[in-house]
């Protein structure tokens, strides 16, 4: 059959590895900033100030709220459209993953404090820590180490949420493998390994993901 015959399995490599470079660099600067936000948010949805707690609470919502394509369309077109300012593909890429991975990542940075004995402490405020040092030397190390599967189940989830960028044109893995087809007419062959190169991220993240979480016994 001509889809086994065919080498376009391996022509379509070049185009997929430079995809792939965007891909991963969207998402790693995404997640950078994600987690930066994420922490920022997460902690204000454990304050006892009602303004930072609600503001924290809208942000997180509205973005959990509302699907990823949506917010990628509406930072690159209608931003530009509010401000007049253009927002080039990949810096509106990167924003809108740091933006939505954040909501996500506080809601997880949330729980995890949350799961911390409140033993914990106490036992800090009765050898002198203050909350915030509390919080610093003994919850937030605590915390930290079961955040770690949540925070690579998100990595996954962003890295797929990538491929939605094609809609603006963005080089990702998708786009173009996108093109290639386009180009050759190949389809079959240029998603087959599309999918393949997803798998090859996704699927050892999450094997060592399991083995990290039986490891922290969380």
């Amino acid at each position: 059959m001509e889809f086994i015959t065919e080498s376009h399995y391996f022509r379509v490599m070049p185009f997929l590895l430079e995809g792939l470079v965007w891909t991963l660099l969207i998402t790693f600067v995404g997640l950078i900033f994600g987690f930066v936000l994420g922490a920022v948010f997460g902690f204000a949805r454990l304050s006892k100030n009602k303004i930072i707690y609600g503001l924290a609470t809208v942000y997180v919502e509205a973005v959990r709220g509302t699907p990823i394509l949506a917010q990628i369309l509406f930072i690159y077109f209608g931003l530009s459209d509010l401000t007049g300012i253009n927002i080039d593909k990949i810096s509106a890429s990167i924003i809108a993953i740091a933006i939505n991975a954040g909501a996500y990542i506080a809601e997880i940075v949330r729980g995890a404090v949350y799961s911390i004995d409140k033993g914990q402490e106490e036992a800090g405020r009765s050898i002198g820590l203050t909350r915030n040092q509390t919080m610093r030397y003994i919850i937030w190390p605590q915390a930290f180490r079961r955040m770690i599967p949540p925070l690579g189940n998100q990595f996954v989830i962003s890295l797929k949420d990538t491929s939605l960028f094609s809609v603006i044109a963005v080089g990702e893995l998708l786009y173009m493998g996108q093109q290639y087809y386009g180009m050759t007419f190949q389809a079959f062959q240029a998603l087959t390994m599309v999918c393949v190169m997803y798998l090859i991220i996704t699927v050892p993240t999450a094997v060592y993901l399991r083995r990290v979480e039986r490891r922290l016994d969380v």
